[in-house]
């Protein structure tokens, strides 16, 4: 449990970095910062929508994205899940299922932060029963990984959109 309370206190980091993140963002919050961007308001939503879906994989709750085949799970694996957590930063140009594009999202970075922090809360409880159980989990592009990886996966995704809330397009 040691490895998984590591990998989770990283996720509450990241989580918190990408709350000061939104508070820093406040004088263009809905603004995207490049034309066909997301708005920082939008990332804070797509990082939450994100602690939502592994929070219901690790509850076995119905996911809202669909699950690619399972003959192509372990290659998606392969090249994106097992590649994001062995060189330790998520991809450019990598593009979110549709499920997960938000039209908008929490209306102020002080809701923003209310919003991260629910997802988190839930993602951690949620993460910690599972590993109780002694499960792994079915990520829904992913197929089985282990719990803990999830859990790094998701730090590096939430790392990858602090930065950009306030680097360049």
């Amino acid at each position: 449990m040691a490895d998984v309370n590591d990998a989770l206190a990283a996720n509450r980091d990241a989580v918190l970095d990408l709350i000061a993140a939104a508070e820093r963002s406040a004088a263009s919050w809905t603004t995207p910062r490049a034309p066909g961007k997301w708005s920082p308001s939008q990332v804070v939503e797509h990082v939450a929508r994100g602690l939502d879906e592994a929070a219901n994989g690790f509850s076995g709750a119905p996911s809202s994205i669909p699950m690619p085949p399972a003959f192509l799970r372990p290659l998606l694996r392969l090249l994106f899940f097992n590649r994001i957590l062995k060189k330790g930063v998520f991809p450019t140009g990598y593009k979110a299922h549709k499920a997960m594009n938000p039209t908008s999202g929490p209306a102020t970075p002080a809701e923003a932060r209310v919003r991260l922090e629910g997802a988190l809360a839930r993602f951690d409880q949620e993460c910690r029963r599972r590993v109780a159980s002694g499960q792994h989990v079915v990520s829904t592009g992913f197929g089985t990984v282990s719990v803990e990886d999830l859990v790094r996966y998701n730090a590096l995704h939430t790392r990858h959109h602090s930065k950009q809330m306030s680097g360049p397009a």
